[in-house]
């Protein structure tokens, strides 16, 4: 049976896995569905269609499922799906999708939101992604594999952020980041590339130099977007990990930084 303090609240028609605990003055609706190891901290709100997996961790005061903060929202079903092994420090906001979308709000495996992040309706986060302090997303952006939000960032609504990209504390983001890329600023602008959290992440050296080519490529040779990805696909046979970086700029989104 599931371990629940006498003082929270968990609708009768919720799914909770056996092993799940939680916490004191958490409040957990009937529509939720928690997986098995996952510990959901005190005075939590779990509200909404919303689908958590296995061994997540919700610390106290966070609130995940809730409705939209868009006034297009009219009562129509949405839903909020987590993946499993994913960290929601405090205070933590998740808000469910809209019909004008995807009609939910994805977050998948491994990630590790710290205090204050806010995921906005119809976002999708990928896996093993960090968000600081205080990172903020807008509603509808797309936020890649490994990526890493500085604290007190911000992005602008249906923004993409490319996988493995980093972006640093205080950036505000209106324009989609390519993978591999680190921005700064207010608008964000390139910065190089995350070269630090690809060798952590086992990138040889020769990727590496290859990614970084392909930066130089697209933000100092003076090319035009066609330009740059044509010459950068003449090396995808040799680095495959160029292939992901010229889809995500072949791509329609809001335009790179620059």
């Amino acid at each position: 049976m599931p371990i629940i303090h006498p003082q929270a609240l968990v609708d009768s028609r919720a799914e909770l896995a056996d092993d799940v605990e939680v916490g004191a003055f958490s409040i957990i609706g009937p529509q939720v569905k928690i997986g098995a190891g996952s510990v959901i901290g005190s005075h939590v709100v779990l509200t909404g269609d919303t689908t958590l997996g296995r061994n997540n961790r919700v610390f106290q005061f966070c609130s995940i499922g809730e409705i939209s903060q868009d006034k297009k929202y009219n009562g129509e079903p949405v839903t909020t799906t987590i993946g499993d092994h994913n960290t929601f420090r405090e205070y933590v906001t998740v808000h469910a999708g809209t019909v004008q979308d995807r009609g939910d709000t994805q977050i998948g495996n491994d990630n590790w939101l710290l205090a204050y992040t806010h995921i906005a309706h119809d976002c999708v986060v990928g896996n093993n992604t960090v968000f600081s302090n205080g990172a903020q997303l807008s509603g509808h952006v797309h936020v890649g594999d490994y990526a890493t939000m500085g604290g007190f960032s911000g992005v602008h609504q249906f923004c993409r952020i490319g996988a493995h990209a980093m972006a640093a504390g205080g950036t505000i983001i209106v324009q989609d980041v390519p993978p591999y890329t680190t921005v700064v600023g207010y608008p964000a602008k390139p910065a190089g590339i995350n070269s630090e959290g690809l060798r952590r992440r086992g990138f040889s050296a020769d990727e590496i130099q290859a990614i970084r080519r392909a930066y130089k490529t697209l933000y100092r040779e003076g090319l035009t977007l066609k330009e740059a990805c044509e010459k950068i696909a003449q090396e995808v046979s040799q680095f495959p990990a160029l292939e992901m970086l010229l889809r995500f700029l072949e791509a329609e989104g809001r335009g790179i930084v620059r």
